[in-house]
């Protein structure tokens, strides 16, 4: 693959651009020295409640993947496919009750890390010079206790409000977008003005690219995890960021488009959001029936409800997102 390649839409940047970018949508103490809620502060009762009003007709689609052993997580590395075990089965007594089989239950657990499937990153996930979100340092994180600041939990009750997705592959008519070819701020508001929908302040944003789509047809993830990706490149910072949106979630691995635009940095997309900017990130949403629904009805905007699992100190987790028509 020749990543010179125009139809790819690739722009260079270094790592004095990425600092440049990320100070200048750095939101660290708009909230106070000790805020942890980022963009999570433009979700407020009114905006939660004029969401609601984009229900109109009660369809609910969820965006999620089932936490199986099938998932995506297959390239090696600490991050696995969870591991489902059965504890106690009813084919066995239950210990202590001799009824003859009258009663009998089933008990199970699971292991998995918390960033394997669809998920939300939490702002301690990514540390960049040293530093997290509103200048939280290293000390933040313990072995034992995880995440002592900026943990996913602080998004217990904030995940909730009015959800907008910009179907970019549909936009450009293609089924899917191709490893490497990276999305533009004037690809989004092209997007977005071809959909006849407005993204703003306190909204979360969906951005399809197909490729989850494109890798599930297949029958076999391949490099889906930590490969060759379609994806959000540097300049949509510019879209998210002056809109002040809460939340960006897409339908690849890690939201950017890989390789990255940066030969001097991973993750620089995650850099300016995420530590600098304080908006959250969720990646391996699954778009399909939502877009489905949204191109047949031409309605891009609904309610959606998203939140974290409450694990204490996590730097991310999985969850089941519910967008509501």
């Amino acid at each position: 693959m020749d990543l010179a390649d125009p139809q790819l839409n690739r722009r260079s940047y270094d790592r004095a651009d990425i600092d440049r970018i990320a100070r200048s949508y750095r939101t660290w103490g708009n909230w106070g020295p000790d805020d942890e809620l980022g963009a999570a502060n433009h979700v407020t009762p009114a905006r939660i409640a004029a969401a609601a009003q984009s229900v109109r007709h009660g369809r609910v689609f969820s965006l999620a993947l089932t936490l199986d052993r099938h998932g995506p997580m297959v390239g090696g590395g600490p991050r696995v496919n969870p591991q489902h075990v059965m504890l106690r089965t009813p084919h066995n007594p239950i210990p202590g009750l001799d009824d003859d089989g009258l009663q009998r239950a089933s008990d199970d657990a699971v292991y998995m890390p918390l960033q394997c499937s669809t998920q939300w990153d939490a702002f301690c996930h990514i540390y960049y010079d040293g530093q997290t979100y509103n200048g939280r340092g290293y000390d933040s994180i313990s072995t034992l206790d995880g995440a002592t600041h900026n943990s996913i939990t602080n998004l217990r009750d904030r995940a909730v409000g009015r959800g907008v997705l910009l179907d970019v592959a549909r936009h450009f008519g293609k089924d899917t977008l191709a490893p490497g070819e990276s999305i533009q701020h004037e690809d989004l508001e092209a997007c977005a003005t071809a959909q006849g929908v407005e993204v703003g302040e306190g909204d979360f944003v969906l951005v399809r690219t197909g490729f989850m789509e494109s890798r599930r047809a297949t029958g076999a993830w391949g490099d889906y995890a930590g490969g060759h990706a379609p994806g959000l490149g540097v300049s949509t910072s510019k879209f998210f960021c002056e809109r002040h949106v809460v939340g960006v979630s897409t339908d690849t691995w890690g939201i950017e488009a890989i390789p990255f635009e940066t030969a001097d940095l991973m993750s620089p997309l995650h850099i300016i959001l995420l530590v600098n900017a304080g908006i959250y990130i969720g990646e391996m949403w699954d778009l399909e029936a939502l877009a489905a629904d949204c191109a047949k009805d031409s309605v891009y905007d609904f309610f959606l409800s998203a939140p974290p699992l409450m694990i204490s100190g996590a730097t991310g987790t999985p969850l089941n997102p519910l967008a509501i028509k």
